[in-house]
């Protein structure tokens, strides 16, 4: 029986309802994706995930997530492993990437395909390394829940960590299901945020965003304290000595390494505030 080959693939936009299929592939691959994030993703740009299909059966995935008119984040680039090797996998990242139009995409790379990303106009920024360990219980000062009323602040607040505004995507993030968030706050500004959400093999915290060390100690605590003796991940990028010092002084130790890259420049952020990635899938 002959392969199939690219042009059999028939790739289309992707629905909230197409991607539990795709959620199980990258569990398969040991992603531990969070349980209650497709919500969140799909609300910050519903038109940013596709599918490609032989014979009306799913075969690879793709997310180009638009933020805002400068900048896009790629994500879920997966191929179901049966059929990998045949064209598939390139032909549905050169129909995703499309969607993007003259943004930067940034990508948070797996090492086994850092060369390909290379190759395909994608230039290395940093490394962020997987942090797990066992949730320690510690005291949380000045942190509490996150409110209704703190959701503007934090918007304006995430958007000087990241390289684009996010609103759509915080509204659903802070709030969904299983995911508890918490904020530190000095006087009327905020000096920190975080989220602890259910993954399929242990919760994930991200993001962990703080203007100091001292307040994302305090953030870290209120979020372990969540899930305290229970396995935790948390993703740490390299260019923050003080993150990768708080990840290891509460016993966790790195366990996944992919690389942060980018097509072209992206708004200057404040990098330092990075002490735990949002999602490697949405950036």
């Amino acid at each position: 029986m002959a392969s199939p080959a690219p042009e059999d693939l028939v790739i289309t936009q992707a629905g909230l309802d197409d991607w539990p299929v795709v959620r199980s592939w990258a569990v398969d691959e040991g992603w531990n994706p969070g349980v209650a994030d497709s919500a969140a993703f799909f609300a910050q740009d519903p038109e940013g995930f596709f599918i490609g299909r032989i014979d009306g059966e799913p075969v690879s995935a793709i997310s180009v997530v638009n933020h805002g008119s400068d900048y896009a984040f790629l994500g879920w680039y997966l191929v179901r492993p049966d059929v990998r090797g045949r064209g598939h996998g390139l032909t549905t990242w050169k129909t995703a990437l499309a969607h993007a139009e003259n943004r930067t995409v940034g990508l948070d790379g797996v090492v086994a395909q850092q060369d390909n990303y290379r190759r395909s106009g994608f230039e290395f920024a940093h490394r962020t390394f997987r942090f797990t360990g066992t949730a320690p219980a510690g005291e949380a000062p000045y942190v509490r829940v996150v409110r209704p009323q703190d959701l503007d602040d934090i918007t304006a607040y995430d958007a000087t960590c990241t390289p684009a505004d996010r609103p759509r995507f915080l509204a659903h993030w802070l709030t969904g299901a299983g995911h508890h968030a918490v904020v530190r706050r000095s006087g009327d500004r905020v000096t920190g945020y975080g989220v602890i959400r259910p993954g399929h093999d242990c919760p994930r915290i991200g993001p962990l965003f703080a203007d100091t060390a001292e307040d994302a100690r305090a953030l870290f605590a209120a979020l372990t304290a969540q899930a305290a003796g229970r396995e935790v991940a948390i993703d740490v990028p390299e260019t923050n000595a003080a993150a990768v010092a708080l990840a290891e002084q509460a016993g966790f130790t790195p366990s996944f390494e992919t690389a942060r890259m980018y097509t072209g420049p992206v708004r200057p952020y404040a990098q330092e505030r990075v002490f735990g990635v949002t999602s490697l899938e949405l950036g």
